[in-house]
């Protein structure tokens, strides 16, 4: 039977009292506290404050729209109801400004994370970001990281200003790392910013460290999770692969996205009104990671839901890595790389005030063609992945078979789950 939590009275009684006074949160990241890398543009205004003007270039840059078409956690279906990462950041933003405006904290800061958190992010899902890592750390000996490439998106590739607050609330959100509290560290300026993104690149355990430096970062961090956790069991059932959600242990958050939801929300706010901290109950801390661990072991791990990415999908972006990177190095100026990648940054950044394609050409050209070849494949839909393999390789050896609108299963007797 689902148990939905509630506020305690104290609490609510607390917020209501705190609302009807007008009471700020001292810790909340006011828009005066805004920094811009360029300081002199983008000044607010009073019908544009200043992080709702990030929210607007997030949704306006030109790769925003490629998260419709980008894996969140199942591949290679003709299903409609199946998440993609549009809707998954989405969910992201919703939850979090819930948590936000529980918490009294800056909503527009909050909004701009979540929808600019995974703008970064490969076609296919986190087994794309692993093939497209083996293959640049092979090349490099640097290191790919989904957050970090989505704040390149953002400072360098469609540049647009965006904020200090934003870009590092998108580089510290690794959804991979749950924690019962959220303490937000001191950032003060763009180089300290810029060197933290430098060892991502370079030292493996880098992006692990990452803390936000606002509660509205520390929010979003946790609602990453939350957003997942009962959506991909949702859709795992959707296409067949888990009977049900009596699967999982329901402990004190439940096992539907909706308990989950509520729960987690409710305990968050619970916990961390009025505080310099984002923390929640013990036994919901550990009911998280329970819950976690078992969408590990039962969803993203099960045989079925890899079998396509790793036979099919990891050989696919090695061909197409080393063909892009043969183009690159030829400075071919009809080559796709060229035709599909340098001319689409230079017509997005067309009215740019910080972006300089000549610029980008030199920086890489001549030192590191590998770089532009991330920066193509990462921006790739699923679609366009596979468009573009069987464009290079018309008789290529890998092939995609999506699973049509009408089989409404993958249930088969070498699931271990039946």
């Amino acid at each position: 039977m689902a148990d939905y939590k509630a506020l305690s009275q104290e609490i609510e009684a607390q917020i209501l009292a705190d609302r009807a006074a007008h009471k700020e949160n001292p810790y909340a990241c006011k828009d005066t506290d805004i920094i811009r890398r360029y300081a002199g543009h983008d000044k607010p205004r009073l019908w544009r404050p200043a992080f709702c003007m990030d929210v607007e270039k997030i949704m306006h840059n030109n790769y925003y729209n490629r998260y419709s078409d980008k894996t969140q956690v199942i591949s290679c279906y003709k299903n409609d109801d199946i998440s993609r990462r549009a809707l998954h950041v989405q969910f992201v933003s919703r939850i979090a400004r819930t948590i936000g405006m529980g918490l009294n904290l800056n909503l527009d800061l909050i909004e701009a994370i979540s929808l600019g958190h995974d703008i970064g992010h490969t076609p296919f899902g986190h087994a794309g970001e692993r093939f497209l890592n083996d293959l640049y750390h092979a090349e490099t000996g640097r290191f790919f990281n989904h957050n970090v490439h989505s704040v390149r998106v953002l400072d360098k590739l469609i540049c647009r200003n965006i904020s200090l607050q934003v870009l590092d609330g998108i580089i510290c959100h690794n959804g991979e790392m749950e924690q019962q509290e959220y303490r937000p560290k001191t950032l003060t300026d763009f180089d300290e910013f810029d060197r933290n993104v430098e060892d991502c690149y370079t030292d493996p355990a880098a992006n692990k460290r990452q803390i936000p430096c606002t509660l509205e970062g520390c929010v979003m961090r946790i609602s990453d999770i939350i957003a997942y956790l009962g959506k991909d069991r949702q859709d795992a059932m959707k296409i067949g692969l888990i009977p049900s959600e009596e699967l999982f242990s329901s402990a004190s958050i439940g096992t539907s996205n909706a308990e989950i939801i509520n729960n987690m929300t409710v305990s968050i706010i619970e916990h961390s009104y009025g505080k310099p901290y984002i923390s929640m109950d013990r036994n919901v801390y550990d009911a998280l990671v329970n819950a976690k661990a078992e969408n590990y072991q039962i969803i993203y791990n099960n045989p079925l839901l890899n079998e396509m990415y790793d036979q099919n999908i990891r050989p696919m972006f090695h061909d197409l890595y080393y063909a892009l990177l043969k183009q690159a190095e030829s400075r071919d100026p009809d080559s796709v790389l060229y035709t599909h990648h340098i001319n689409y940054l230079k017509n997005a950044n067309q009215y740019s005030h910080y972006f300089n394609i000549d610029e980008y050409m030199d920086a890489y050209m001549n030192s590191d063609p590998n770089e532009i070849v991330v920066d193509f494949l990462a921006s790739m839909t699923d679609d366009y992945f596979i468009d573009l393999y069987h464009h290079l390789f018309p008789n290529g050896t890998y092939q995609v078979n999506y699973v049509g609108y009408f089989k409404t299963s993958i249930h088969s007797p070498s699931n271990p789950l039946y």
